[in-house]
């Protein structure tokens, strides 16, 4: 009670601030998602994402080592595949020659301590952009899943440390364990896509790896029939428990910001590692109104990033991580 309890004591001044802070980051907090092209020397920088590069194998092993050095120990990959490798049947996804498996391979092989996530899901593969096998009107979730089995495989075998599921396809990450464990990958883990919402702002992302679904009337026009309605907070919950006991190792909530609450529920109800993607709109956004000059970039930069950390994230996918680590590191 007041006058007995001062609350501001404990604000005086940064150093009585910086003993009792309750939550704190480090470069070892952040995943640096990264798009890569093919061919050699290629860097062409995504419009919607000022700052973000899709790049070829090469620089992206150059920044790898830039990453490291930074203290970030994690990476998760994508890839924009050339549109006479599209199909309905996601075979190029488990190209042993592929251009996600040779990004593995090239990065595990430069700097062997980097851990190295792969995207699975077949919108980058797919001529429709969905992130399955389309058939009658809708994706299927069997068939698809078998694909992503094949995929995984094919990223394990090329070094990956764990695979990620981002495809929000029932059964799979059971389907994926079993089918990793079937030829000796048993330390490959997965980091699960649990609560994939249905979001508008994934945009940016769509353009750098031309993935948005194509408008035709015989199949969906969105993602709805699969990723989550961001009406529900339940049923995050459940899709989270339910990836752990299929053997996830991670689960991920997927937006950031918009969805802190989530993140809280789903830390509550689970016993492993929550990993955040802080997405591509949420990054342009901030990026948009810094360049108006009407908002701090670095100040709401490690703002956001702070929170996601405080609501419960082990581990934050951010497009922000070399900034925030070049921050920290000062």
């Amino acid at each position: 009670m007041f006058p007995l309890h001062r609350g501001r004591r404990l604000r005086t001044n940064e150093s009585i601030r910086s003993l009792v802070r309750e939550t704190s980051l480090s470069p070892s907090d952040f995943m640096f998602p990264m798009f890569i092209a093919e061919g050699e020397n290629v860097q062409v920088e995504i419009p919607s994402m000022p700052g973000i590069f899709r790049r070829s194998i090469d620089l992206t092993v150059k920044e790898i080592h830039e990453l490291f050095d930074l203290g970030i120990r994690a990476v998760n990959i994508y890839v924009k595949v050339s549109e006479n490798l599209k199909d309905n049947t996601g075979k190029e996804a488990w190209n042993q020659d592929g251009l996600m498996q040779n990004a593995i391979r090239a990065i595990k092989a430069a700097c062997p301590e980097m851990i190295v996530m792969p995207d699975v899901a077949l919108d980058p593969y797919s001529i429709y952009g969905h992130d399955g096998i389309i058939g009658n009107g809708d994706v299927e979730n069997d068939s698809t899943v078998d694909a992503l089995v094949k995929m995984a495989v094919s990223h394990a075998q090329a070094g990956a440390d764990f695979v990620a599921p981002s495809d929000m396809m029932d059964g799979r990450v059971l389907r994926l364990r079993e089918g990793l464990d079937a030829v000796g990958f048993h330390n490959v883990g997965i980091m699960s896509y649990s609560a994939k919402y249905a979001s508008a702002f994934y945009g940016p992302f769509r353009d750098a790896l031309d993935s948005a679904p194509v408008d035709a009337t015989e199949i969906p026009k969105d993602k709805k029939t699969y990723q989550m309605d961001y009406a529900n907070r339940i049923e995050a919950i459940k899709e989270a428990l339910w990836d752990v006991e299929e053997g996830a190792d991670m689960v991920m909530v997927k937006p950031g910001i918009a969805y802190l609450d989530i993140v809280r529920e789903v830390k509550n109800a689970v016993n492993v590692p929550v990993t955040v993607y802080h997405v591509s709109g949420e990054y342009a956004m901030i990026k948009a109104a810094a360049e108006r000059g009407w908002l701090d970039h670095d100040k709401i930069m490690m703002e956001q990033l702070m929170c996601i950390k405080r609501a419960g994230a082990s581990l934050i996918s951010t497009y922000f991580a070399k900034e925030a680590a070049i921050l920290l590191n000062k």
